[in-house]
């Protein structure tokens, strides 16, 4: 049988121990392993290792001997409790293995579980598993954790009080990072908050969240709208040392402006704009970004635009000499020239 996301997160956190397998599909490998140590986790317990209830075995061992899998569902364990075994990288190949497994299995069994990169639907592993009655297929797909995920992860982290905001900012942040980096955020902020029952703050998500090249891009496009010229090089040679490329740097800028335009004229104010904007921006950053809007007004926000497309347009010449990156530079520090009442 197929499960739908919505009913494939609800038996991750509470398999069915009775249920013949299980195969969990999916391109990006960290995402499959995840919910492949949800669902072991849930269905074993966290001794099933010590107690060897869980085999462990490679797909491609299959090809050479195929009764791996079929000794290992039907040998007798010396602990009580739910048996598994598992069965990692599967490809079609080792599908004759485990469909004589499927078919043979037993109430008392061992269950199997299986993982795999991405399948297509006339993969012969997909239909064998989607075709039993009493065995489950999941693709997991490289989209962001929904809401109920999340909640999930930082419960099991220990953190327990999260405000609407912070809900809002972690959101944001699940859908940036990878699931292993966001996994190991959580981590960290459990250990940060450690003893501590306050509620999390968007300042503790900002301590313990990954600096990346997103972060020093922002760093460079808030100095350039708060005017503040003479760090813009520095900032420029940090970014240039990541791997940033002009191009996008310039695309980040405009984006960032066109951002600051939209606060500005809209007629309740730029705190109104500000508020309207998609994906919402919360605490500091929103208060930040109010100010920016509000000191650049939008006659100044327009010439700002019209100057990174300009900028754009010559990065994107063919008649293009000079270095980019330069090009780049001299553009953010007219940007932070224009601004009134710079520091």
């Amino acid at each position: 049988m197929k499960l739908n996301p919505r009913d494939a997160d609800r038996y991750f956190t509470k398999p069915d121990p009775e249920r013949t397998g299980l195969l969990i599909y999916g391109a990006d490998a960290m995402r499959v392993a995840l919910k492949r140590q949800q669902v072991l986790a849930a269905l074993l317990g966290k001794t099933a290792d010590e107690e060897m209830r869980l085999t462990r075995m490679a797909g491609a061992d299959l090809r050479k001997e195929p009764v791996l899998l079929m000794d290992a569902i039907k040998a007798v364990g010396f602990f009580p409790g739910p048996r598994a075994a598992f069965v990692e990288e599967v490809t079609d190949v080792a599908a004759p293995a485990i469909a004589t497994a499927l078919q043979d299995w037993q109430p008392g069994d061992a269950q199997i579980i299986v993982t795999a990169g991405a399948l297509k639907p006339t993969s012969k592993l997909r239909k064998m598993f989607e075709g039993h009655p009493n065995a489950f297929a999941v693709g997991i797909y490289d989209e962001p954790p929904t809401r109920a995920e999340i909640e999930r992860t930082l419960s099991e982290a220990g953190i327990k009080s999260v405000p609407g905001d912070v809900m809002a900012s972690l959101n944001g942040l699940a859908a940036d990072l990878g699931p292993g980096d966001f996994a190991r955020t959580v981590e960290k902020l459990a250990l940060y908050k450690y003893q501590d029952d306050s509620p999390l703050s968007l300042e503790d998500v900002d301590a313990c969240a990954p600096q990346s090249t997103e972060a020093a891009l922002d760093d460079v496009l808030n100095v350039v709208a708060e005017a503040q010229s003479d760090k813009i090089g520095p900032l420029i040679r940090r970014l240039q040392a990541q791997g940033t490329n002009p191009v996008g740097l310039c695309i980040g800028a405009t984006r960032h402006f066109r951002m600051l335009y939209r606060a500005a004229s809209d007629p309740g104010g730029a705190a109104a704009g500000v508020g309207r904007l998609r994906p919402p921006v919360y605490g500091k950053r929103r208060d930040r970004i109010v100010r920016q809007a509000q000191s650049w007004g939008p006659e100044r926000l327009e010439t700002a635009l019209t100057v990174l497309t300009d900028t754009d347009l010559q990065l994107r010449s063919a008649g293009q000499t000079a270095p980019a990156m330069a090009v780049v530079e001299r553009a953010l520090i007219r940007l932070a020239m224009l601004r009134p009442n710079r520091r």
